[in-house]
């Protein structure tokens, strides 16, 4: 239809490419083939390599060592923290009736389930809501709170629309709470792909617990890291050996983990210069679409977004879907919304957005823009001239 060849990949909100330097970490670290919980010698290399990446990406996350855990990504750190620490205080009260839990509106659903779960075991959960530019504020945080409250949830990156929470603030309130009402509250954040643009110190963050995935930070899927401060007791929603301080058994992979510092490694040199890069291709694309494409809204705020994300609603007919599988066609690839909702009609995170909006100006919810939802998300190789071509390709299809 359009005559172009080379592909052009704008979804990395999704899935990074791994970086080559960490690939090449990942292939030299493959021939460690023993079992790191084995005592002899290629068992002691192994667990060496195992332990060396422990160390450096604590290192990145200003914690100690045998804080953080390895796992298999972002979905099984999530779990391990949110449902682990549930377990764990089941077993101290007997039950969880009588225990508050918060979790925002907007979350992944990897959290979002976890909370599912929390309710069905007797946990009451109370899910707060976004502003019009997608910010959970320390303030609505602080009037949720209650005296039973024992545990809260908050992205650091919002993986539809890349708003960033202020998490700094979100704990400074957790504490004033703590101390009024003598209580123990534990702040969990699934970090996303934040830490590719900001810096991940867990004790500036505030956060007792930290969820990463190499597969969102340029390194290997497979692999994942919970960051659990010494506040946690947690236990495991598997059941094995005991490795990982017990949390996660099954045999560790040392070539995995050592991509994954690797990578991590690696964004922590080109986060600078990328925040540059990425934020003015990004405003400078979203200037573009929203003049040549009228009737388009930007959803969310990019003043608090990351700079590698663009979430627009396209006026029209054509369902977010639609465009999609029309761009996918003319050699464009990104998403209407997470990869695991896609499929579903409409963006839950837009919709709380068109919500918060509606209320703030005393009108009729625009129902059309969760339904219409395009996710732009820019990475390394993104160019000038591959979005100059996105814009070019998404006008002709949107006007058809």
């Amino acid at each position: 239809m359009f005559g172009f060849k080379k592909r052009i990949y704008l979804d990395y909100a999704s899935a990074t490419p791994v970086h080559p330097k960490a690939a090449r970490a990942l292939s030299d670290a493959m021939g460690v083939f023993a079992n790191p919980g084995a005592l002899h010698s290629e068992g002691v290399l192994a667990k060496g390599f195992l332990t060396a990446s422990r160390e450096r990406i604590a290192k990145q996350l200003g914690c100690k060592a045998r804080e953080l855990i390895f796992t298999s990504g972002l979905t099984e750190s999530n779990t391990i923290a949110i449902v682990g620490a549930a377990r764990a205080l089941e077993v101290r009260r007997r039950f969880l009736e009588g225990t508050h839990w918060v979790v925002s509106a907007i979350e992944h659903s990897s959290v979002l389930e976890c909370f599912a779960e929390v309710e069905r075991m007797g946990g009451k959960v109370t899910h707060v809501y976004p502003d019009k530019k997608g910010l959970i504020t320390p303030e609505e945080i602080a009037k949720a709170l209650r005296p039973d409250t024992v545990f809260i949830s908050i992205g650091w990156g919002n993986n539809e629309i890349g708003t960033v929470q202020p998490l700094s603030g979100i704990a400074r309130a957790l504490h004033r709470h703590e101390k009024g009402n003598r209580a123990n509250i534990l702040f969990h954040s699934d970090a996303g792909q934040a830490p590719l643009y900001l810096s991940p110190q867990v004790n500036s963050l505030g956060v007792d617990l930290f969820s990463l995935g190499s597969g969102k930070l340029y390194g290997p899927r497979g692999v994942g890291a919970l960051h659990l401060s010494n506040r946690v007791s947690a236990l495991p929603v598997t059941h094995g050996g005991g490795q990982e301080r017990g949390l996660r058994p099954g045999t560790e992979e040392p070539a995995l983990a050592a991509g994954f510092a690797k990578a991590l490694d690696l964004i922590t040199l080109e986060r600078d210069a990328e925040v540059k890069r990425l934020r003015k291709l990004r405003d400078d694309f979203a200037r573009e679409i929203v003049a040549r494409i009228p009737g388009t809204v930007i959803n969310g705020d990019l003043k608090h977004t990351l700079p590698h994300m663009l979430n627009v609603s396209i006026p029209g007919e054509r369902t977010g879907e639609y465009l999609v599988l029309a761009l996918d066609h003319a050699g464009l690839s990104l998403s209407t919304k997470s990869a695991c909702r896609e499929g579903e009609a409409d963006s839950h995170v837009v919709v709380c957005l068109a919500e918060a909006e509606a209320k703030a100006g005393n009108k009729p919810v625009s129902e059309w823009r969760a339904r219409n939802t395009l996710r732009f998300s820019l990475g390394r190789d993104t160019t000038a001239g591959d979005l100059k071509r996105a814009l070019s390709v998404l006008k002709k299809i949107s006007s058809c």
